[in-house]
């Protein structure tokens, strides 16, 4: 039997990531909806910031939030750490399994910067858990109690680990990366502040100590965190399928206006929850992704436009030579079993018919082939393009 661990691994590992972290950003999503729905109690109810009543599924829901503690500890208290916690591991695990293990294909780009396999991923995991250091100490510093500005700091912090990363690895890799340090980030503010907390609560409460107050709005400022980072994390899970972002020369420009978009559309819908309708969040956030879309939408290196007519033949050696060896029905390549996505060159038909994807991969971006493992040059992706502007021609 022959029997791929690794491909059955990552597919396992991603399936995973993926309910785990529908789970998370469901139950999150929720409680700040909730608590951005909730309303003075009638009649008045000690301890009870606020309520609300609900209906779903056939039956009516009545949801009380103490601020504080409530006078009795229920005897079933749920915890919502599980969520959070699995996904990240699964999050972690995928990146092994598949840019750290893989690092040659999926990590290094030798025309960027010719790394060892070791090395890079020690570069990986320096800048996920500096990342997560430089997050602690802007929110433990004066600007943690300024939103706006620690917000601004912070996004300003990832657009510059995200530029650095672009220039030392692949395309893919450096997106992925920044979105482990934003997972990361969050997955923290659960680990390290929102669950210890809540665990100094309920011991205090237990005990008859005073609960401190400080240790719930602390908790709800993190979680406020996570909700705005979530979109931004989102978009880079999928951003693999869109290599004119990623492979575009301002690649690093193009997820932080990405990033503000989704957290502007995210703040419009906190807002909505609490009763203010701010339409111009939605629209900033158009905006935004719209510039994204004319910036990549703009030739990001020369094509031979006006090049000589290139015959199928040249196209064709140019394709073999840096293509076949991952798409084809029986790939050569060491890191693919099968050929990625299915797609396979080896006749004359298979390259026309994937003629729009290879200018979209290897011509118009530089997302292929995989960390340019084959040494494709400017001259070659420029006699492709000009093969497929001039109609693709196989005769």
């Amino acid at each position: 039997m022959d029997y791929d661990f690794a491909a059955w691994a990552s597919l396992c590992l991603r399936w995973l990531h993926v309910i785990a972290g529908v789970a998370w950003i469901g139950a999150s999503f929720y409680f700040v909806w909730l608590d951005n729905n909730l309303r003075d109690p009638v009649p008045a109810k000690a301890g009870v910031k606020g309520e609300l009543w609900a209906v779903h599924g056939g039956g009516f829901y009545h949801s009380q939030k103490y601020m504080t503690a409530p006078p009795h500890m229920p005897d079933h208290l749920h915890w919502f750490k599980w969520e959070a916690y699995t996904t990240w591991l699964s999050g972690f695990a995928l990146l092994i399994v598949l840019y750290y293990v893989g690092a040659p294909v999926y990590l290094i780009d030798t025309a960027k910067h010719a790394f060892n396999p070791g090395a890079a991923i020690a570069t990986g995991l320096a800048f996920i858990f500096g990342g997560l250091l430089v997050y602690e100490a802007l929110c433990r510093s004066p600007l943690g109690n300024r939103p706006r500005l620690f917000g601004i700091a912070w996004f300003l912090s990832l657009t510059a680990a995200t530029w650095a990363l672009t220039q030392i690895f692949t395309d893919r890799g450096a997106f992925i990366h920044v979105g482990a340090i934003i997972g990361t980030c969050m997955v923290g503010n659960v680990f390290l502040i929102i669950i210890p907390n809540q665990r100094r609560i309920v011991a205090d409460m237990l005990a008859g100590r005073p609960v401190d107050p400080r240790l719930g709005a602390m908790g709800k400022q993190r979680s406020v965190h996570n909700t705005h980072m979530t979109l931004p994390v989102i978009f880079i899970m999928i951003s693999n399928h869109y290599p004119a972002v990623t492979g575009h020369p301002l690649a690093w420009l193009l997820l932080a206006l990405i990033s503000a978009g989704g957290v502007s559309i995210r703040y419009f819908f906190i807002l909505k929850h609490s009763g203010q309708i701010r339409h111009e969040y939605l629209f900033y956030g158009a905006m935004l992704i719209f510039a994204v879309s004319v910036i990549a939408s703009g030739k990001p290196k020369a094509e031979a436009a006006a090049m000589s007519p290139v015959p199928f033949a040249t196209a064709e050696a140019i394709v073999q030579k840096h293509c076949t060896t991952c798409h084809a029905a029986t790939p050569t390549h060491k890191g693919f079993p099968a050929p990625p996505s299915g797609a396979v060159f080896d006749t004359p038909e298979h390259i026309r018919t994937y003629a729009s994807k290879i200018h979209e991969r290897a011509v118009a971006t530089n997302s292929m082939p995989l960390g340019n493992e084959t040494g494709m040059t400017d001259v070659e992706r420029a006699q492709l393009g000009a093969w497929i502007k001039q109609g693709a021609k196989i005769q």
